[in-house]
């Protein structure tokens, strides 16, 4: 009986408790009102979380949308353009490049003690006879050179040809020509700055690494030897290291258009700036390296000049030279006895200034030397020169000379 009443009495206060939830009283939401427009809240809107998408699941795609097929992106061998242009060039030549090793021997100085040193620099295979085109100074005052090919085979190498000035050598070893894969060179003067180039070397005795960049300007000027100046180097971002010296710069199409030689750098590694003789350049000096064993230079006869800014002072000629005997005056000694003693006094005034070479203005060293340069041995230059104290100007013909062996 007391089960029955409990369950009564708990219908009872269930019916009343719903029927004040209903009733619109203070603190209730009434279904009316729940059907009214929404309360204004404030804070901040948080949003229901993305649905994750099953693995190997594609998100949808619009019907209009147009994402570039897998056949239009990659190649066959699943490379892209830029990649398959990287692996092509390097697979063409890779085995054109040496790596070339030298041993010399040294003197010091204070002891007169002897000992041995050794280097490392690159090379291109220049043809099917074996011979190498490097730097000179890569096999500068070398005992002995060895040379390794990409079959991992090392063949002693003979001196062919260098040209100190230009930073260019010829060695030469002997193998089979179906073994050796030459480069082939291109027109360096159609070059632009932002052309893509590959430069492969042995840096730090890692054989036929190749790395990659732009030709970041032209005509750059570079100071080798003997203070002289070569105007047409190339820049380049690609990176360059102790050991790429003499490795050939490539384009894309796996042409020759440069022999990496130098970097800009305090440390001695690449700082993003280095420096390429040009393929012209070598062109032009290689087929004399092969013919006399070193480049033929047209001679003056001046050997050293002061620069000024009327011209260039002539401080020391050639005893027998050109230059000397077309009439063209250096300072004079002046000797003058007092008592015992002879006392020499050269006179720089004496000797005459540089303006022109047939009729172009000179006002460096430089300048003067590349048009020399550009001349032939037997060719004749009108030097014009103020001379005297009255620097009245002169014009002097010199008929120019065959220059000795540059090693």
């Amino acid at each position: 009986m007391k089960y029955i009443f409990g369950c009564f009495l708990s219908a009872i206060l269930g019916g009343l408790i719903v029927t004040s939830m209903n009733s619109p009283s203070r603190g209730w939401i009434s279904i009316s009102e729940a059907q009214g427009p929404p309360p204004k809240l404030t804070g901040p809107r948080i949003l229901p979380p993305t649905p994750l998408r099953p693995p190997g699941s594609n998100p949808p795609v619009a019907k209009d949308s147009k994402l570039p097929d897998r056949k239009e992106v990659f190649n066959a061998r699943g490379l892209t353009p830029e990649e398959e242009v990287n692996v092509s060039v390097y697979e063409k030549l890779n085995k054109s490049v040496a790596h070339i090793t030298t041993k010399s021997t040294k003197t010091d100085g204070f002891f007169l003690l002897e000992y041995d040193t050794e280097g490392a620099g690159s090379g291109a295979i220049i043809d099917n006879a074996g011979h190498i085109l490097t730097n000179y100074h890569v096999i500068e005052d070398a005992q002995e050179v060895n040379v390794t090919l990409f079959n991992g085979k090392s063949y002693p190498a003979t001196f062919v040809g260098a040209d100190a000035i230009n930073d260019i050598a010829v060695i030469k070893i002997e193998e089979d020509p179906s073994v050796l894969s030459p480069v082939v060179m291109t027109d360096s003067s159609q070059l632009k700055v932002g052309q893509r180039v590959f430069a492969i070397g042995n840096p730090f005795g890692l054989e036929r690494t190749m790395t990659c960049g732009i030709i970041s300007s032209l005509n750059r000027s570079l100071k080798l030897r003997g203070n002289r100046t070569i105007k047409s180097i190339i820049q380049i971002d690609a990176a360059v290291n102790p050991g790429n010296s003499g490795g050939p710069l490539l384009n894309s199409h796996g042409q020759l258009i440069g022999i990496n030689t130098a970097i800009a750098s305090k440390t001695g590694q690449s700082s993003g700036v280095g420096f390429a003789i040009p393929s012209n350049l070598v062109a032009r000096v290689v087929p004399q390296l092969l013919t006399h064993g070193h480049m033929i230079h047209p001679e003056i006869g001046i050997q050293r000049v002061y620069e000024t800014e009327q011209g260039l002072l002539v401080a020391k000629l050639t005893p027998g030279g050109p230059a000397e005997k077309a009439g063209i005056r250096g300072p004079k000694i002046l000797r003058q006895r007092r008592g015992l003693i002879v006392i020499e006094r050269i006179d720089r005034g004496a000797a005459d200034l540089i303006v022109a070479v047939d009729q172009k203005q000179v006002k460096s060293a430089s300048d003067f030397l590349d048009y020399i340069e550009s001349k032939k041995p037997g060719d004749t230059v009108t030097v014009t020169v103020l001379r005297g104290k009255e620097q009245t100007p002169t014009k002097v013909s010199v008929t120019l000379t065959a220059s000795h062996p540059s090693r």
